[in-house]
């Protein structure tokens, strides 16, 4: 094609008519009509804020005359983070203190499992956390708990649940024994 064949740029028409055809192409392919939406959402929204206002909904909130928190310091990027740790009330221990709570409160949470199996398989991770902290770095006070003998764990948990269970049933031996004989119905006239 030879710049003879090419179509003049003033062929177009005017401004006017070229504005005309912008905006039937555009009324074509959609962009329009999504931008006429997003305008006509905009003024919906703030009209709904101004009804809401004249009806005073947004008087006496809660914070209102306060200043907002956390305003006025200085930005912190990990400002979020800081705020779900205190409002989930999440605690981040070094692995060594984790590991001393947990090791502290591990008969507890062995008495509330009902096989040997499971006791196994959670003395079995306890230890293998244990065994892979003490391989790496340390990240706080020093490591001092140490991986526990699965046998006389299970041998203990089972002494302390067969305890539990005698005793179980010696409550309701008493209070079996504690209630009044009933009569069954079809006895009754005898």
């Amino acid at each position: 094609m030879t710049d003879q064949d090419r179509p003049d740029r003033s062929d177009r028409g005017t401004p006017r008519q070229q504005d005309a055809d912008e905006r039937e192409r555009r009324k074509r392919d959609g962009r329009s009509a999504a931008a006429a939406r997003i305008a006509d959402q905009a003024t919906y929204v703030d009209q709904q804020i101004r009804i809401a206002m004249a009806n005073g909904e947004f008087d006496d909130l809660p914070g209102a005359g306060k200043p907002i928190e956390g305003l006025g310091s200085s930005h912190d990027p990990d400002w979020w983070l800081k705020k779900l740790v205190e409002r989930e009330q999440i605690t981040v221990l070094p692995m060594s203190v984790q590991l001393r709570h947990e090791d502290a409160d591990i008969d507890e949470r062995l008495d509330a499992i009902s096989t040997e199996a499971d006791v196994r398989r959670v003395l079995d991770d306890f230890n293998r956390r244990v065994i892979a902290a003490r391989y790496r770095a340390p990240e706080g006070p020093p490591l001092i708990t140490m991986p526990r003998d699965v046998d006389a764990e299970v041998e203990a948990w089972a002494g302390r649940r067969a305890a539990r269970l005698a005793e179980q049933k010696r409550r309701l031996a008493e209070a079996a024994a504690a209630q009044p004989a009933r009569r069954r119905w079809w006895r009754r006239g005898r």
